[in-house]
């Protein structure tokens, strides 16, 4: 089982993100993570869809997409041509004895305290999905109160591939 993460320039009109999920599910195929925001024309959307399954079936994927009109144009974002990231936020219960130990680890990370109460911390960070694991992991041994994730966003790397519409 292999993953692809799939960049897509589709129409930024309404419907768009119904009919692409709508092509997964009707095929049986599953979504790992999905995000979408607008592009620096406002009418177009990058949408970065991640996806598994043998290569056959990453193949049908990428051809069924392409078929779509909303969709512009489909990039396969490949590890070593590309910079993909994703966003976690996580929600730590904190004593006052565990806090130094709490932003040591965000510290080592590059990750960011964005909220302090009396009894938790809310710590930022953005990174591959294994450092993200690799934080997430870590803050295991404290007790983890939220978690919330992005999903994987992603650009080719160079201007080769930019197109000006």
């Amino acid at each position: 089982m292999q993953k692809r993460i799939i960049s897509l320039l589709v129409d930024n009109t309404a419907g768009v993100l119904s009919r692409i999920a709508g092509l997964f599910s009707r095929r049986g195929y599953n979504i790992d993570s999905l995000t979408v925001g607008e592009t620096a024309d406002d009418r177009f959307s990058r949408m970065t869809v991640v996806c598994s399954g043998d290569v056959m079936i990453l193949e049908q994927i990428t051809k069924q997409l392409a078929k779509l009109v909303d969709v512009r144009d489909i990039k396969i974002l490949e590890p070593e041509e590309s910079v993909s990231r994703e966003l976690v936020l996580v929600k730590v219960a904190a004593t006052p004895e565990q806090r130094q130990g709490i932003i040591s680890v965000a510290n080592i990370f590059r990750a960011k305290i964005v909220d302090v109460s009396q009894d938790s911390l809310v710590v930022e960070m953005t990174g591959s999905a294994s450092k993200l694991a690799a934080f997430i992991d870590l803050m295991g041994s404290y007790e983890i109160l939220e978690l919330a994730r992005t999903g994987v966003t992603g650009l080719s790397r160079g201007a080769k591939d930019v197109k000006f519409f």
